[in-house]
């Protein structure tokens, strides 16, 4: 990442810090009953981006601000690890097979379809979101509570943001909600996922991003 780079990523992370700790309430939407924004950043730039975050959130509790961190990766992996271990080990073999015989794009279509149920829809990962969202505003309050979501390149290309904070309007009590979308903006409201999909214009919330 070139020092005009760093710069301007810093740049739309402040952008965001200033709409979060605003006098008057988080600006990050101009819809008062819907709290999400999108913070775009190229895949290359994950590193400095988890930095830039880190620091961020330092700053946000400094504010008096209560952040949560959620990891779409993490909360993939807990949800293949209660499955039983016969649906694993049965994916794995199958997987194994398919690479063995050199058919690895159906490996991975196979892989696709059986991890889709654990991540698509209102019960997927939204629902683990919300769950982790919900028992934080019990502890912490609603009142000046950040949520961030990230890692959501981990699991591509098995992930479609797209669907994700659709399905968590009306389940994160009203707090700001930002996700962090490895990819490229493409207008005022697309955005390539991973820089590798065709662009989504499907997108609500505000996007910030430095590219």
């Amino acid at each position: 990442m070139s020092l005009l780079e760093a710069g301007r990523l810093q740049d739309a992370v402040d952008a965001l810090r200033r709409d979060l700790i605003a006098d008057d309430g988080p600006r990050i939407s101009t819809m008062r009953n819907y709290r999400f924004a999108i913070f775009a950043y190229s895949p290359k730039d994950e590193f400095k981006l988890r930095e830039a975050f880190q620091r961020l959130s330092h700053d946000l509790r400094a504010h008096g601000c209560s952040v949560l961190s959620l990891s779409l990766e993490q909360m993939l992996l807990e949800r293949v690890r209660a499955q039983e271990e016969r649906w694993t080990a049965s994916v794995i073999r199958r997987e194994k097979r398919l690479h063995a015989k050199g058919q690895r794009e159906r490996a991975l279509n196979m892989l696709a379809e059986k991890i889709a149920p654990l991540i698509e829809g209102r019960d997927g990962l939204a629902a683990a979101c919300a769950e982790r969202i919900r028992a934080h505003i019990e502890r912490e309050g609603s009142d000046r509570t950040v949520v961030l979501i990230g890692r959501a390149g981990a699991i591509y290309p098995f992930f479609r943001s797209s669907g994700l904070l659709r399905h968590l309007d009306g389940a994160t009590g009203n707090v700001p909600v930002v996700l962090l979308y490895p990819g490229s903006r493409s207008g005022d409201t697309g955005l390539s996922f991973m820089e590798m999909l065709p662009p989504d214009n499907d997108y609500r919330p505000r996007i910030y991003s430095y590219r």
